[in-house]
């Protein structure tokens, strides 16, 4: 692990360490559940993380594995969905492998290119039909959030170091930064958010922790600058960007949510939800930053 990498992961520890002395006394049981989730998904990121590229891509593919999962077991589908299904985890390991070999062409395009015009094909020959523009749209719109999205993350991690900064410590700048954000919004927004953005979907969403939350994460971006190659300009505008977006991914997923009509995703992760209710946000940051990143160098 770089210096650099281990400064973030020293840094992540101690404010864990912090939580949980702050928590160890709290009548909230939901709390401290939190606290302890965060001690589980801080070992499996950053020990998987420590592994290299091929650490960093097996952890993105089992989270989009779990995320898929997660979103068609709320979705309501059709028994004869589920072949087509089938096909869509098995774009997993390819789409990974895409990342994984740093192949950006393949990458780019197996989902949106490959992938779109192949499973409608799949679903033609069950000869089925009620239901096809519904069921289609759900699978596609499932695997461009919750696989190509977040696939971005797992080839983020084999950039080649670009001003002595890796790709694997980008990774950690986008994925923390994401987290962080999210709890800004919270933070922000239970102290001072009077005004509701989107009631309708999120309620607890407020005008105030989102400006609130954008600022502290802009001023965050530029404090873990030493994990990148941006400028101080470059860093802000990458807060901006994921503090924006982080909210974006957040309320979109909780209009899944709304619609099948459940609050969290799921149980995977004790305090949290699932999975889905913990990387809503990086669906839009990881695409968003990788591309913002491979603009500016690559």
């Amino acid at each position: 692990m770089s210096p650099a990498a281990l400064t973030l992961t020293i840094l992540v520890l101690a404010a864990l360490v912090v939580a949980s002395l702050a928590v160890r006394r709290s009548d909230s049981r939901e709390l401290r559940l939190r606290v302890r989730s965060w001690w589980a998904m801080a070992a499996l990121f950053f020990g998987l993380l420590a592994l290299g590229r091929g650490g960093a891509v097996t952890l993105f593919a089992l989270v989009s594995y779990l995320a898929l999962k997660e979103y068609f077991t709320m979705i309501p589908i059709r028994r004869v969905d589920r072949r087509i299904i089938f096909w869509a985890y098995l774009a997993i390991p390819v789409q990974y492998g895409w990342a994984y070999m740093g192949w950006y062409e393949m990458f780019i395009i197996w989902v949106p290119v490959y992938l779109f015009l192949f499973l409608p094909f799949r679903q033609v020959l069950t000869g089925d039909t009620q239901g096809f523009v519904e069921s289609t749209g759900k699978v596609q719109w499932g695997l461009m959030l919750f696989l190509f999205s977040l696939s971005h993350l797992g080839f983020m991690a084999t950039l080649p170091p670009v001003k002595g900064a890796s790709g694997l410590e980008t990774v950690m700048f986008v994925v923390v930064l994401t987290e962080l954000n999210d709890i800004y919004q919270y933070l922000w927004g239970q102290r001072l958010g009077r005004r509701k953005i989107v009631p309708r979907v999120s309620p607890n969403k407020t005008v105030e922790g989102f400006a609130g939350a954008l600022v502290t994460t802009t001023a965050t971006a530029l404090a873990l600058r030493f994990l990148t190659p941006f400028t101080p300009a470059e860093a802000a505008l990458a807060g901006l960007i994921v503090g924006a977006a982080g909210f974006v991914g957040d309320v979109v997923v909780s209009m899944i949510k709304r619609d099948v009509g459940i609050k969290d995703s799921g149980t995977t992760i004790p305090g949290h939800g699932g999975v889905l209710d913990r990387i809503d946000s990086l669906t839009y940051t990881a695409p968003l930053m990788f591309h913002y990143i491979y603009y500016l160098y690559y």
